[in-house]
């Protein structure tokens, strides 16, 4: 996909049995192994100063190694100055429905349904909900960020700082 995979490793697969095996990338072979995550115990303020960048489409809050929730900007309520409203805890405005995918789905299917879902992030989990690395999907919608785009798009902001 584009040349974003972050290993290259591939699953083959036999297509009905009959034809011969094929190559299907997986979730696992192109998810970002590092996502930076948020503790469960987070405040809606902290919640939304992570949000403020423009690159961090969803939160993850997580317990350990335990995802417990995420959230998007929409998730979020309207802070109101002063009254204490849309303050507290962002775990109570956390979900992790439609927000989770397994890493031995294939990445092809994930892509379609991202934008299908009008989303750009996946959080990949394994069975008990260990947080094993995020789907990310490029803004061109074309491929999968990897983790050599953050890491030097993470050191291009080091240097113009």
């Amino acid at each position: 996909m584009n040349g974003c995979q972050t290993s290259k490793s591939r699953t083959t697969q036999p297509v009905d049995g009959l034809m011969p095996a094929v190559q299907v990338t997986r979730v696992r072979d192109v998810m970002l192994r590092n996502p930076k995550v948020m503790n469960a115990l987070a405040s809606l303020e902290e919640a939304r100063a992570a949000l403020t960048n423009d690159h961090v489409h969803m939160v993850l809050l997580t317990e350990g190694s335990t995802l417990v929730g995420t959230l998007v900007r929409t998730d979020l309520p309207q802070a109101i100055d002063g009254s204490g409203q849309g303050s507290g805890p962002a775990m109570a405005w956390s979900t992790l429905r439609d927000r989770t995918i397994a890493p031995e789905a294939g990445a092809d299917g994930v892509q379609g349904l991202l934008i299908e879902r009008g989303l750009r992030r996946l959080a990949v989990v394994n069975d008990d909900h260990t947080l094993l690395g995020l789907m990310c999907l490029k803004r061109s919608r074309t491929g999968f960020c990897s983790d050599e785009d953050v890491a030097s798009r993470a050191q291009s902001r080091r240097v113009l700082d």
